[in-house]
């Protein structure tokens, strides 16, 4: 089968939810002023600090419920704010930019001094548009680095965090000569380019690259062409970009029988291999490293949550909660310049749903990860996520 199961389809794809937004609308936030600076409204910290929430509600059922996830988890964080008083007012954009501009538009016209969301790419461009000269910061839920910049900042996790995360510990494991098997659509080679850069960043060796077309077909005609890659650059770890919904289960399968072992030659996967969880049982991830979210705090977020609405939350909601939580804690300052974009890409950072995160003055992020692997079917974690910047895993 080139996936698990069909089903498992449209969840990864909903929890990769940006890398499929292509079609970005032809000005940007980036384009308005390059790097983040210190843009942002002033604020009086003494009273409620309007907040915009900018969710996919009025649109497909699939997006009701992430709007509803989204909602649910930023009152959790705001009630854990001590001091803090957030007004929180919550926009419906159907998951379409145009109505996402212009729900932007209204909430800075309400008095939003920052806004929250939206999921989909395109929508938090268009958002972060449309509120530019107003020098209003928009802390998007989409992992789309290309919509990154000026005053669009992106909180999902990134490929370019998770490929940094595993190549340092692969160069400590002296597992550095590394091919990358990516597929050849967007999210393939955006892939490709956080490996190559994170290769290049952390004096590893990029010993070949072999792409391939999203078919069955492809991808096992693409399997003697990764074993050739692998001879000819004597390399040690293959970083493949798939994931359990696309070529990953084809691949865990063709690459050891085709001689590619994975006793001599380490997998690393850029996507989650715990989810869906029949992942596990595959044969030929077993032994192969990834990274996930902080366990700990993943799991405390989750609890939390499922006690407070009766049900598990959806991944993505932890970022509504990480926004709250970052905006909070600059508002405690008492500072009116808290929402600036230099104090949101204070160095220090911010703990969240799922561990800590930074932003960074490109608009992209930074999280701490753990490195874990798959042993008798089970994730088996080698290396803690850091609990602060700085530490071991950066």
């Amino acid at each position: 089968m080139f996936a698990i199961r069909r089903a498992t389809q449209k969840l990864m794809r909903l929890m990769l939810l940006p890398f499929v937004m292509v079609a970005l609308a032809a000005c940007d936030p980036a384009s308005l002023g390059g790097i983040a600076s210190s843009a942002g409204p002033r604020i009086d910290t003494s009273a409620p600090v309007p907040v915009a929430l900018l969710v996919p509600r009025g649109g497909s059922a699939s997006d009701n419920l992430l709007a509803s996830n989204l909602e649910n988890a930023a009152r959790m964080a705001i009630r854990d704010l001590d001091g803090v008083a957030i007004d929180l007012r919550v926009y419906g954009t159907a998951g379409q930019a145009s109505v996402a501009a212009n729900a932007a538009r209204q909430a800075v016209a309400d008095g939003a001094k920052i806004i929250l969301g939206p999921v989909y790419g395109e929508a938090a461009n268009a958002a972060g548009v449309a509120v530019a000269a107003d020098g209003v910061n928009v802390l998007s839920f989409s992992n789309n680095t290309t919509i990154a910049g000026g005053n669009v900042f992106v909180l999902g996790p990134t490929f370019n965090t998770t490929a940094q995360r595993l190549v340092s510990y692969a160069k400590r494991q002296n597992r550095d000569r590394i091919v990358v098997v990516h597929a050849n659509d967007i999210g393939g080679q955006l892939g490709r380019s956080a490996i190559v850069s994170a290769i290049n960043s952390n004096g590893a060796t990029l010993a070949g690259s072999v792409d391939y077309a999203l078919s069955q077909e492809a991808v096992q005609a693409a399997v003697p062409r990764v074993k050739a890659a692998v001879d000819a650059g004597n390399a040690n770890a293959i970083f493949l970009t798939a994931n359990s919904a696309t070529a990953l289960p084809l691949f865990a399968d063709r690459l050891p029988t085709a001689g590619v072992s994975p006793a001599s030659t380490q997998y690393i996967g850029l996507t989650r291999w715990d989810i869906p969880a029949q992942t596990l049982s595959l044969p030929g991830v077993q032994g192969g490293w990834f990274a996930l979210p902080d366990p700990g705090a993943t799991t405390a977020f989750s609890a939390r949550y499922s006690q407070a609405y009766g049900e598990r939350p959806l991944d993505i909601a932890g970022l509504a909660f990480d926004g709250i939580a970052a905006i909070g804690s600059l508002v405690k300052s008492g500072k009116s310049n808290a929402l600036t974009a230099a104090a949101l890409t204070q160095g220090a950072g911010f703990k969240g749903a799922s561990g800590i995160f930074r932003l960074r003055s490109d608009g992209t992020n930074e999280r701490g990860l753990a490195v874990a692997t798959i042993r008798n079917n089970q994730v088996v974690l080698l290396e803690q996520a850091p609990q602060a910047f700085g530490g071991a895993g950066f």
